[in-house]
Formats: structure tokens, C-alpha cells, sequence
């Protein structure tokens, strides 16, 4: 169960921060200079602050006297303060601004390089948006859709403090259960085999990825 738990909540994870990382590095890769060296100063300002106070802030932020509560009921929208804490929503809001740069630096650093010439000759021989996206523009990013996927997804099942602090003791990932098996029960095998399964997992995704990239750029040469 618990396992099934830290799945969904790392899909749900990586796919809003793909959702909202995309776009995100796709304007970056678009402002000028100067503002593109702004923007990746913004993203990466986050790292400079450990994670763990990072999710406290959010603590105070989601709470019931948090800011978001505070400013719905000053609007009008509600009248008293809703529960957001001790739940997979809480959990899922902790682990989307903690992991999101994580997904934007990967798709930046690929969406950057792409050759937007590709782009404007797709469109010049009458390809639609759309078509241009699904066509030219997502096979040739799909190298960072994968690394930001990957970077996202692993870490999210295992950042036991978020599940900890956001989603109270009854709300464990994989990440919280390895850290009992070491600390609070000594169960070191059980321990050791479920932080074997992790790599095993990030191994098989990263030679996924591998794969992917390849045959990619066996695309493009041709």
C-alpha cells in the first residue's frame, strides 16, 4: 500500500512539474539575455536553502493559520480555515516546489539547444501548431522530458521529511519506511533490499533513457 501510495504521488509529482516546467523552460529559452540569466538565478536561488527548511516554510504557508487560508478568508471565499496539512494534497503541493526546478534546468538546458530553424521550416511547409509540436519539437526535447522525468520521480518517493512534516504519521512513502527499517526497528536486510529496489529502479529508467536518446539521435543524423 505504501508502495502504491509513493507511485501515485511521484506520477502525479513529475507530471505537474512537467506540466508546468515545459512551458516554463520553453519562455526561458525565448527571453534575451539578460532576462534568461535573471529567471535561472530565480530557479536556482531555492538550492541555496536546505530542502528540509524549504518544506517548513510550506508548513506555514498551508497551515491552518497559513498564508493561504488567511488570504481566502480575507477575499471572501471561505469562511474558516480549510485543512490542507496531514494530506496528500499537503504532500503533493511540498514535493511540486521542491522538485520543480529539478525538471525546468533539464528541459532548459535541451530546449536550448534545439534548432529553432527546424521550427520555422516546419511552419513555412504548412504544418500546424500542433502538428509542429507533436512532429519536430517533442521528438528532439524528449531527451529532457526523460532526464527532468527521472530526476523528479525517484527523488519523490523517497523524501520521507516531506511525507513526514506534510502529511503526518499516517501518510509514508518508501522513503519512510527505509528510514524505519534502519532507525527505528534494525531491520538492516529489509532496509538494504527496498534501497536496492530504488536503484534498481533509477538504473532501469536511466537505461531507458539511454535507449531513448539514442535512437533520437539516430533520427537526427539521418
Amino acid at each position: 500500500m505504501v508502495f502504491v501510495r509513493s507511485t501515485r504521488l511521484a506520477l502525479f509529482t513529475t507530471l505537474i512539474c512537467l506540466l508546468i516546467g515545459y512551458p516554463l523552460a520553453w519562455l526561458v529559452c525565448r527571453l534575451r539575455a539578460r532576462y534568461r540569466f535573471l529567471v535561472l538565478v530565480l530557479l536556482i536561488i531555492p538550492f541555496w536553502t536546505n530542502s528540509l527548511i524549504r518544506t517548513y516554510a510550506i508548513r506555514m504557508i498551508i497551515g491552518t493559520n497559513g498564508f493561504i487560508n488567511k488570504l481566502l478568508i480575507k477575499i471572501g471565499i471561505i469562511e474558516a480555515p480549510i485543512r490542507l496539512m496531514y494530506t496528500d494534497t499537503a504532500m503533493l503541493l511540498g514535493l511540486i516546489y521542491l522538485m520543480l526546478p529539478f525538471m525546468v534546468l533539464p528541459l532548459y538546458a535541451n530546449i536550448d539547444k534545439l534548432d529553432f530553424g527546424l521550427v520555422e521550416a516546419a511552419r513555412d511547409l504548412g504544418s500546424g501548431v500542433l502538428n509542429t509540436f507533436r512532429r519536430v519539437i517533442l521528438p528532439l526535447t524528449m531527451p529532457g522530458i526523460l532526464a527532468g522525468c527521472i530526476m523528479v520521480f525517484v527523488p519523490s518517493m523517497g523524501l520521507f521529511y516531506v511525507a513526514s512534516l506534510l502529511g503526518g504519521a499516517k501518510k509514508l512513502l518508501v522513503g519512510n519506511l527505509i528510514q524505519q527499517q534502519f532507525l527505528v526497528y534494525h531491520n538492516w536486510p529489509l532496509g538494504s533490499s527496498m534501497t536496492i529496489a530504488l536503484i534498481l529502479m533509477l538504473m532501469t529508467m536511466l537505461l531507458f533513457y539511454r535507449i531513448i536518446t539514442i535512437k533520437e539521435n539516430g533520427r537526427v543524423t539521418q
